[in-house]
């Protein structure tokens, strides 16, 4: 079985965006967070089905938000190294893998 687990800068970007998205309407933030958990789901089903984009990292996009679930596919464990922002600083996690 393949472990999950998420680095501790991703669970505070993973933090920051359900808190913005609920600052600008009420539940936004939950359905954003519904949102990532159903992204993490397919990726621990499907591991190697999302693009590579970077030597090692793959990104899956979460639906109807504009972000990235970024993350590690190893042999027993899936490490999510970002949740990212599909246009803002492109590449800013790379020296966290």
């Amino acid at each position: 079985m393949t472990s999950f687990r998420i680095l501790s800068e991703a669970s505070e970007e993973l933090e920051a965006c359900v808190s913005y998205y609920n600052s600008q309407r009420s539940n936004l933030g939950t359905e954003f967070l519904a949102e990532f958990e159903r992204t993490a789901e397919r990726i621990l089903k499907l591991p190697n089905a999302a693009r590579m984009v970077s030597e090692d990292v793959r990104s899956k996009p979460i639906h109807r938000f504009p972000f990235y679930v970024l993350y590690r596919s190893l042999e027993d464990e899936i490490t999510i190294v970002a949740v990212a922002h599909r246009r803002r600083r492109p590449r800013y996690w790379l020296d966290r893998t």
